[in-house]
């Protein structure tokens, strides 16, 4: 017999935890390997984790809601297998040097980056935290993400202990905590706007010489105004139906607004002429079924024209730190996918600029697949240096889409229309029916101008307009 560890997986560059949504096992169940044991949620996607051998579940180390740290231990299997040797999902040591490359990137130049020394400020993080608000208050558990963002919130113990919880048990979540922080933010930000406007009516009312005033009447009536106010857009009727926003769907609020709120976002629009790859699809889908085995859309195609403008123009495929820009040298291109369930999610086709057309077609299938059902692993949706997304698919012919932090740039595609355009010939000018399509580009104008972003939706267009119609497959 062995006992074998179950470790939480490494998920990506800059996530260090992962939330234990729901145990599918209990102890004392059989599972075999790669059978899935539990789901886990990050700030970014929620995953499955399945086991690494075949055996019998001795020990749940983590409950339901507890936040676990990659690397660390969720379970223990017992196996039949007569070596000790303790086995895991991933390497214990690449999870450690993952925290301790996070730590390291914050700590000053001449600190010590050995992992004794990492190990030391771990130890003291953790400790100041748990000084500050302990994990068990009042025979209630709170997780370390939410102590953290208590701690840098400024909310004491007490406030904690007063909070209703959505999670299991009552436990306080997040979601549970930051609503309370917006809530208190806004109370406050009401309550001094009130102060003001009863202090500006005195005021008003002391200067009118002619006419007494009576300041218990003017606060009053000065209240009253900013009370209906504020709070008629919360105003609801008998026949309203309030729904709660979805975990996913509080991510990707938080995410749209945050990205809104950094970048200078500007549209630019392009009608392109796309009849050339739409005609070559219609000619080569059924065969390129036949010999690959994979349904070929215009999505790889179009995706083909992006890199390649990006190859001309590197400084779009790039992020922005500050005052600086970093230039990626791998073209990781997301690709934006709407769930079964109505949420977004953008899984990343990475170093797409080194794969040919089977390459892309493969990739995208698969990624956009397994996106729509929610089995994407985190690190499939991380990355990506330039995104495209598909309104189209919708019937929608343009729009002004939202970039994804930390990139500078997005690309949405509208959708394919038959339309009359005067075209110029030897003979003359001609009217010809083409498929015509909106290209819409969002940039982030703090460091593209516009010159180089109209450019350069013009060369997307000039690759798509200018497709080998030759070509084989």
């Amino acid at each position: 017999m062995a006992i074998v560890e179950m470790i939480m997986p490494k998920m990506g560059e800059s996530i260090i935890e992962a939330t234990i949504i729901s145990w599918l096992k209990s102890e004392g169940d059989t599972v075999q390997e790669d059978e899935t044991i539990l789901e886990i949620a990050t700030d970014k996607v929620d995953s499955e984790v399945p086991s690494p051998v075949s055996g019998v579940i001795k020990e749940l180390l983590f409950k339901k809601d507890e936040v676990v740290s990659i690397g660390q231990a969720v379970a223990l299997i017992e196996t039949n297998e007569d070596n000790t040797a303790s086995m895991a999902t991933v390497d214990p040591v690449e999870s450690k040097s993952l925290q301790e490359e996070e730590i390291i990137k914050s700590a000053p130049k001449t600190e010590p980056t050995s992992s004794s020394a990492f190990k030391k400020r771990h130890v003291l993080s953790r400790k100041s935290l748990s000084e500050r608000i302990p994990s068990t208050v009042g025979g209630r558990f709170f997780s370390p993400l939410v102590r953290n963002i208590a701690r840098a919130e400024g909310i004491s113990i007490e406030e904690l202990e007063s909070l209703e919880g959505s999670g299991a048990e009552g436990r306080v979540t997040k979601y549970d905590l930051l609503n309370y922080v917006d809530q208190k933010k806004i109370s406050s930000t009401s309550s001094r706007s009130t102060t003001s406007a009863v202090r500006s009516s005195v005021t008003s009312s002391a200067q009118r010489e002619d006419s007494p005033i009576n300041k218990k009447e003017i606060v009053q009536e000065s209240t009253e105004k900013i009370t209906l106010k504020s709070s008629h857009a919360t105003e609801l009727s008998g026949e309203d139906t309030i729904v709660e926003l979805s975990r996913m769907r509080r991510v990707i609020s938080d995410h749209m607004r945050h990205s809104l709120d950094t970048s200078a976002h500007v549209t630019t629009f392009l009608e392109a002429d796309a009849t050339r790859i739409v005609n070559w699809r219609k000619k080569y889908k059924d065969e390129y079924q036949t010999r690959f085995g994979e349904k070929l859309s215009l999505s790889p195609l179009f995706t083909e024209a992006v890199i390649k403008a990006l190859h001309d123009f590197p400084e779009i495929n790039a992020s922005f730190d500050g005052d600086r820009m970093i230039l990626k040298k791998s073209i990781n291109i997301g690709i934006a996918t709407a769930m079964e369930n109505g949420n977004l999610i953008v899984p990343v086709i990475k170093d797409a600029g080194h794969l040919n057309l089977q390459g892309l077609t493969t990739k995208l299938n698969d990624l956009t697949g397994r996106a729509r059902i929610n089995k994407l692993k985190p690190d499939e949706i991380q990355g990506g240096t330039f995104t495209v997304s598909n309104i189209g698919t919708f019937g929608n012919i343009m729009g002004t889409p939202i970039i994804s932090q930390p990139q500078l740039a997005i690309l949405a595609l509208g959708a394919i229309k038959k339309k009359p355009v005067i075209q110029e010939t030897q003979e003359g000018d001609i009217i010809a029916i083409r498929h015509m399509m909106f290209l819409s580009l969002s940039f982030d104008h703090r460091v593209i101008d516009g010159y180089k972003g109209g450019i350069f939706l013009n060369r997307i267009a000039h690759y798509l307009e200018t497709f080998d119609n030759n070509r084989t497959i």
